[in-house]
């Protein structure tokens, strides 16, 4: 005999569990994993502990939950650059996605920060199985361009790590940034243009005479 299928979550199951995952976000991204407490997830979800307790084990299952999910979202952009693009617009392109998550998920951008930290006690495994193979596939790619002279000579680890910090400076510093530049629509007006223009500065070819 087969056992049954599983019963598909209700609406109410899917929103409610939207609804602590976010709260969940909300105070691991302020507090880090050891500060955060199931008191604070329930108050920022509007629910009880018991509530969240019958959809997550515990702290440990919420953070590994958000952190599965904020993984997929990082990914993406790298995993979007592609081989048969023009080079220099496939890196620029992902410049430009790192900078509007910045913008749109500080908060997603601070716990993987803290995770990171912290020696990536929870998501060492999906570093291991999903950002390093990528992150491999992608320097290789980029040597290959840079072999072709498509693109300037650079290392492209240190390339993509640069372009992780400066892009991400913007969501992790957060707090700084708002305090330093008053006009927040024109100080990311401002970046947006600073941060492609020092990449394509960096990537743009030297062009030799023969």
């Amino acid at each position: 005999m087969t056992g049954e299928p599983a019963k598909k979550p209700s609406r109410i199951q899917i929103r409610n569990r939207r609804r602590i995952l976010d709260a969940a976000l909300e105070v691991f991204s302020q507090h880090g994993y050891r500060g955060a407490t199931l008191d604070q997830i329930a108050e920022a979800a509007g629910m009880s502990k018991p509530n969240l307790i019958y959809y997550f084990d515990g702290k440990a299952a919420m953070h590994v939950a958000v952190l599965n999910t904020l993984m997929e979202e990082w990914l993406s952009p790298l995993a979007a650059i592609d081989e048969a693009g023009e080079p220099l617009e496939e890196i620029l392109t992902y410049v430009r996605r790192k900078m509007e998550m910045s913008r749109k998920f500080p908060r997603e951008s601070r716990l993987f920060a803290n995770e990171i930290i912290q020696g990536a006690p929870r998501m060492g495994p999906n570093l291991e199985s999903g950002l390093k193979p990528l992150f491999d596939e992608k320097c290789v790619l980029i040597q290959s361009w840079v072999d072709d002279a498509r693109l300037a000579k650079v290392d492209p680890q240190q390339l993509i790590f640069s372009i992780w910090a400066i892009t991400q400076h913007y969501a992790d510093f957060e707090a700084q940034v708002r305090v330093l530049i008053e006009d927040e629509t024109a100080g990311w007006k401002a970046a947006d243009a600073h941060v492609e223009t020092l990449f394509r500065k960096l990537l743009v070819p030297e062009i030799t005479s023969d």
